[in-house]
């Protein structure tokens, strides 16, 4: 796993289309702002697995 810093207005690129934005940073707590094509699903962690228990 890849663990970077990145402060509100940084970004990291994934790949050439997946933008990862922070956006606000506030008492711990962060935001994202993600910009991918319609057709790359982006699912919360939860709720991730919570769909992959369910499919065992």
């Amino acid at each position: 796993m890849l663990v970077l810093g990145r402060k509100p207005g940084e970004y990291i690129m994934l790949g050439d289309s997946i933008k990862v934005k922070v956006v606000k940073s506030e008492k711990g707590d962060l935001r994202l702002a993600i910009d991918a094509p319609r057709h790359i699903p982006i699912v919360r962690g939860e709720v991730y697995e919570t769909n992959k228990s369910k499919a065992i």
